[in-house]
């Protein structure tokens, strides 16, 4: 890649965070932005829990648990005991040392700072050099129709655990939400020479970033190119419900329906090395393919995708 070009990263939770600490790791600051998905946002015990945003930042701070895959590492629960002895919900698991953070954010959401703002201040808080911005500062909520009826996201996710059958995702607020004056200058930067779409959920973890008004109509316009690292390995997601998703949604889980989800964005689709038969066809229908190592379960794993993905650019 060119010394002075710049990469937008796109991504969720868990999967997309590891990548990005790869890229974090790769390239200096300001060669890097990742923007996070917020569609998973919500209200709980009277707090503004950010999930994706703050496991990137735990992640890209080095702080992050990587037993559970979320929260920080050496947590303590009182909190939660004492909530559990009164009588309150705890479905939704907040350790000690990340309620600091959903009480800051609430607090400086309060006195009418945006969401880009608090997390910019998280982000120096913490020692975290790379810009992390939220895909929006206006709300916009993920909902899953199941089975059971339609769930808001950490009801399907965290309190059901996945179990009700997917049929569809919607997303609220996006009629009024707007892509952050951030993200737009990001996205327009003239020394942006690609962005990367992290191995995170189609449905869940990037269709609300693209579902923001102004995101997909810029992305299929700037000259920048475009890579979707695929979350499939072999037919199946390394983590979370992707492939579930998918089979209930009548959604083939293979290679092909991850290039559909993105098509018309994508020039180059990043599939394992172990799918590379999927390659044929995939350039039979039109879209460019480069096979590689995409399982990351060592920082040296996240460091070779990243390395692999910024010679491709």
């Amino acid at each position: 890649m060119n010394a002075a070009g710049k990469v937008l990263a796109l991504c969720g939770g868990v999967g997309g965070a590891k990548l990005a600490w790869g890229l974090a790791q790769a390239l200096p600051p300001e060669q890097l932005t990742i923007v996070v998905n917020t569609g998973d946002d919500f209200e709980h015990l009277g707090l503004h829990i950010s999930p994706d945003l703050d496991t990137v930042m735990y992640t890209l701070a080095g702080i992050n648990n990587r037993e559970l895959g979320w929260g920080i590492a050496g947590e303590t629960w009182d909190c939660m005991q004492a909530l559990e002895t009164l009588g309150g919900e705890t479905w939704f698991r907040l350790g000690d040392k990340d309620l600091a953070t959903h009480l800051l954010r609430t607090q400086q959401l309060a006195q009418k700072k945006t969401l880009t703002e608090v997390t910019a201040q998280l982000c120096g808080k913490l020692g975290i050099q790379h810009r992390i911005l939220p895909m929006s500062d206006d709300a916009v909520r993920t909902l899953v129709n199941t089975n059971e009826g339609e769930l808001a996201f950490q009801d399907y996710f965290v309190r059901q655990q996945c179990k009700p059958a997917a049929r569809s995702v919607r997303f609220t607020g996006t009629d009024t939400a707007r892509v952050s004056p951030a993200v737009d200058a990001a996205l327009h930067d003239p020394d942006l020479r690609a962005v990367i779409i992290c191995p995170s959920n189609p449905l869940l973890s990037i269709a609300p970033i693209l579902a923001v008004p102004g995101m997909t109509g810029t992305l299929q316009k700037i000259a920048a190119k475009i890579f979707v690292v695929s979350p499939l390995i072999g037919g199946q997601a390394i983590k979370g419900p992707t492939a579930k998703m998918m089979q209930e949604m009548s959604i083939p889980t293979d290679s092909g329906s991850i290039a559909e989800c993105y098509a018309g964005l994508l020039d180059v689709l990043v599939i394992d090395e172990s799918d590379k038969k999927d390659a044929a066809g995939l350039s039979s229908a039109g879209f460019s393919v480069h096979a590689c190592k995409t399982l990351m379960k060592t920082d040296a794993d996240k460091l070779a995708l990243a390395a692999s993905l910024l010679q491709l650019i």
